[in-house]
């Protein structure tokens, strides 16, 4: 009977134990203990973030003033290029119509031509004899100017239409494209073989290609309305590059957009940042990155986590828990006044001192009801 009671009450301190051991686990599994944190002096950034990517100042498309088929492309996506540089040879390829019009108009401005000149000589010649009036010669001699130049363009135009060059009368057109800028080659649009659409004043043209001067690049991309009104121009930046994680590229704003851009339900305001040239890192365009722009940067500061912090009274005061010295006293609950902050770490101007415990109280416990 003796050895079954002491069992018994083994037993009974046992699950005493567990229970205490099981009690004592959970509750510093579900937060229950209370930690404390150090203010102590660090830096504090205050950052607005323009999302966006890296783009050439300078960048413009290639096309063609005639019609045709290209012939050649002499360049290649990466070729560096220079002012007048050849790009395409374009052939022509003129439809039917348009050789018989061009012969046409050539057959008609020289019949014209020829009828002006008689007409312009029997006018001198009846003028020398006292005849016809001074008047008369002259107006001839504008006929036949008018004739002569209109020969003279037909037969440019037939000369272009059917081999992609002009030349004389102080022209020098031809069928291949040259740089008009220097800068590297970003794309290529076309091959060989493909047929080309003018650029007029009626049509865009065929892009041939998008040239860009690569030592000249910028940041490009968008702000939140809510950040907006806290950049200005001028204010240095930290672009992180995707494509380069271990590099930070610097910078300034340059230009800020005076209106706002819906996109996805959110409004958006374009940035513009220029990149310091400094460095030997090698940018392309179309890089993603993201831009911090430095509102406010203290260093040295007292700093505490956010999440200690109590608001009340719309913002306007602020509360920590500073834990007391006896480590069994309770804490008091102190207002402090606050600088700026990071959205992780806030800056504390009065109320607190360098080395104070503050305390931490662990998160509350979402049940299912």
């Amino acid at each position: 009977m003796k050895k079954l009671f002491r069992i018994f009450v083994l037993l009974i301190v046992v699950v005493a134990v567990a229970a205490a051991l099981y009690a004592w686990a959970s509750a510093d599994k579900k937060g229950g203990k209370t930690k404390l944190v150090i203010a102590e002096a660090g830096s504090i950034t205050e950052k607005a973030l323009a999302v966006g990517q890296i783009e050439p100042r300078l960048k413009f498309s290639i096309k063609s003033k005639i019609s045709g088929v290209v012939r050649k492309c002499l360049v290649q996506v990466g070729d560096s290029v220079r002012v007048g540089d050849p790009l395409f040879e374009i052939a022509p390829d003129p439809t039917p119509t348009d050789v018989t019009d061009a012969s046409s108009a050539v057959q008609t401005t020289r019949s014209a031509f020829e009828q002006a000149k008689v007409d312009f000589s029997r006018q001198q010649s009846l003028y020398k004899q006292g005849i016809a009036p001074k008047s008369s010669l002259d107006s001839a001699q504008t006929a036949f100017d008018l004739a002569r130049i209109a020969l003279e363009k037909a037969r440019q135009t037939r000369e272009l239409t059917m081999t992609g060059r002009v030349s004389g009368g102080g022209m020098n057109l031809e069928s291949i494209i040259r740089a008009p800028a220097a800068g590297t080659v970003l794309t290529r649009a076309v091959n060989p073989g493909e047929p080309v659409v003018p650029l007029t004043p009626y049509q865009p043209g065929t892009e041939l290609a998008a040239i860009a001067d690569m030592s000249d690049l910028l940041f490009r991309g968008t702000i939140d309305e809510i950040d907006v009104g806290k950049i200005a121009v001028g204010m240095p930046t930290r672009i992180k590059v995707g494509a380069l994680p271990t590099d930070v590229v610097a910078g300034h704003v340059a230009r800020i957009a005076p209106q706002a851009q819906q996109k996805e339900g959110a409004t958006l305001f374009d940035v513009w940042i220029e990149l310091d040239r400094s460095g030997k890192r090698t940018l392309r365009a179309g890089y993603s990155a993201n831009a911090e722009i430095v509102i406010k940067e203290k260093k040295n500061v007292l700093t505490i986590p956010e999440r200690l912090v109590e608001f009340e009274e719309g913002g306007n005061k602020a509360f920590v828990q500073v834990a007391a010295v006896d480590p069994k006293a309770p804490s008091k609950r102190t207002e402090v006044k606050l600088g700026i902050s990071d959205g992780l770490n806030v800056e504390v101007l009065s109320g607190l001192s360098s080395g104070q415990k503050l305390v931490e109280k662990p998160p509350k416990e979402i049940t299912a009801s």
